[in-house]
C-alpha cells in the first residue's frame, strides 16, 4: 500500500512541471543568488570565503523549506478534492498513506539535494574539510523533515493559504535560531534553550561538524539520528491527525 501511493505520487509530480522546477531548479538558482551576494568580498589570503560557510548551510535550509511548501498544500489538494477521502475507504491504512507521501516526496528531496550539492561544488567551489557525501546525507535528511512537517501542518490547514501561513510559525522561527544568523552561544538564555528543541538546530550543527572534520564525527551522527528521530515521531503524529476531508 505505501509503496502504490508512493508510485502514484511520483506520477503525478511527473506530469507536473512546476512543481517539479521548484523542487530541482530553485533551490539552485537560490544558492546561485547567495553565491552572488558575496563574490566581491575581499578576504586576506588563507582566509574562508562567507560562501563556503554561509552555502554550505543554505544547502540544507533550501530543501526544507521547499519540501515543507510543495508537501503541505499537495496534501491539502488531496484532501479538499476528494482523493484523500476516496483512498480511505479502500484497505489503505492512514499510515501507509502517509509514509507513502513522504517515500515520494523523499525520492524528490534526494534529487533536489543532489542538484544543489553539485551546484555548489562543480560551479561555485564549496570548499569545506568534509565529504560531499555527507552533505547530501544531512541535505536529504532536512528535506524529509520538511515533508513530515509539511504534512503534518496541512492537517490543520482548510485552504492552500492557510497552508503557507504555516510557514511563519513553523519554518521562520527555525531559520532564525538554528545558529545561521548569529551563534546559539551569543543567544539570551531563552532563546538558546528553545533553539535547542528546534530540528533544524541540529542540522545546522552536523553542517559545522562535516565543514570542520575531514571525516564523520560522533556527534554529527547524533544529530543526523535525532533529524531521523523527529522526522519518524512528525509521520506518525500526521497519520494520528489525518482527515479525510476538509470542513
Amino acid at each position: 500500500m505505501m509503496l502504490a501511493t508512493a508510485g502514484r505520487v511520483l506520477d503525478q509530480l511527473r506530469h507536473d512541471r512546476r512543481s517539479i522546477a521548484l523542487i530541482l531548479v530553485v533551490p539552485a538558482l537560490l544558492l546561485t543568488a547567495v553565491y552572488f551576494l558575496f563574490e566581491n568580498e575581499a578576504l586576506p589570503a588563507g582566509v574562508p570565503r562567507t560562501f563556503d560557510r554561509v552555502g554550505l548551510m543554505m544547502l540544507a535550509i533550501f530543501p526544507f523549506v521547499v519540501m515543507f511548501l510543495v508537501t503541505s498544500i499537495t496534501m491539502l489538494r488531496e484532501r479538499t478534492s476528494g482523493t484523500l477521502e476516496r483512498l480511505l475507504t479502500t484497505p489503505i491504512h492512514k499510515a501507509d498513506l502517509l509514509f507513502g507521501y513522504a517515500l515520494a516526496f523523499s525520492v524528490m528531496a534526494a534529487l533536489q539535494s543532489l542538484v544543489a550539492t553539485a551546484v555548489a561544488y562543480w560551479i561555485f567551489g564549496l570548499d569545506i574539510k568534509g565529504s560531499p557525501g555527507l552533505v547530501v546525507m544531512v541535505a536529504v535528511v532536512n528535506a524529509v523533515l520538511g515533508v513530515a512537517l509539511g504534512l503534518f501542518c496541512s492537517a490543520f490547514a482548510r485552504t492552500e493559504f492557510q497552508a503557507v501561513q504555516f510557514m511563519p510559525v513553523v519554518v521562520v522561527p527555525q531559520i532564525l535560531l538554528c545558529g545561521l544568523f548569529v551563534a546559539r552561544s551569543r543567544m539570551n538564555g531563552f532563546l538558546e534553550a528553545v533553539s535547542s528543541m528546534l530540528p533544524l538546530t541540529f542540522s545546522v550543527d552536523a553542517l559545522h561538524e562535516i565543514a570542520g572534520n575531514s571525516t564523520a564525527t560522533a556527534a554529527m551522527w547524533q544529530d543526523v539520528g535525532v533529524m531521523a528521530s523527529v522526522v519518524l515521531t512528525v509521520l506518525v503524529l500526521a497519520a494520528l491527525t489525518l482527515r479525510r476531508s476538509t470542513p
